[in-house]
């Protein structure tokens, strides 16, 4: 391979592998901004999804750090939830978000997963703590908002450098997270 780099996802035989050919640092920019082809992700089985996902196979390694990378240096907020926990989002994806667009705009099965990801987050909290709590449901609601609004904007830092790309990303995370921090402090 020389100087290249090469990212695989293992694919089906019927669809061709996605690859990516870029020199050293541009190898990160050029996965986040390309697509791959275009696949009903909901016919991917758990192992392809993370592959597609992360570049990496299931329980590979590298499969954190690939993460974090990806979904820091994605183009935009609703880039950042594509990468960010593969595993969580396949399942959310499945059994939370396709039923509801089902009935209901994109848009709005959007948010709503992102709420009721929230709650289970709390439920876990709740159940470890053993006291109430009220954190991630109002945070994930605003996530979710600021990534559909991110798309209705075009949100698109694809042509910014990678360092750019991740602080945009963390601020919209700790933007999100102070109003649902100071919700919390009002309630409980």
């Amino acid at each position: 391979m020389g100087n290249h780099m090469k990212a695989m996802v293992i694919m089906p035989r019927a669809y061709s592998a996605f690859s990516v050919k870029a020199k050293g640092i541009n190898l990160m920019n050029k996965i986040q901004t390309e697509k791959p082809e275009v696949r009903r992700w909901q016919n991917y089985t758990l192992a392809q999804y993370v592959a597609l996902r992360n570049g990496v196979p299931l329980g590979d390694g590298r499969s954190l750090r690939n993460m974090l990378q990806r979904a820091f240096g994605a183009a935009s907020f609703a880039g950042f939830w594509q990468y960010w926990n593969p595993i969580w989002g396949y399942g959310l994806g499945r059994y939370v978000y396709t039923p509801l667009r089902r009935m209901l705009p994109p848009a709005v099965a959007f948010i709503l997963t992102f709420a009721i990801s929230g709650g289970l987050h709390d439920l876990a909290t709740m159940a470890v703590s053993r006291s109430p709590a009220l954190l991630f449901t109002p945070w994930f609601v605003l996530l979710s908002l600021g990534a559909v609004l991110g798309r209705v904007a075009g949100m698109d830092l694809a042509q910014r450098p990678f360092w750019v790309r991740a602080g945009i990303n963390l601020a919209y995370l700790v933007v999100c997270l102070l109003p649902a921090l100071a919700l919390r402090k009002v309630i409980l």
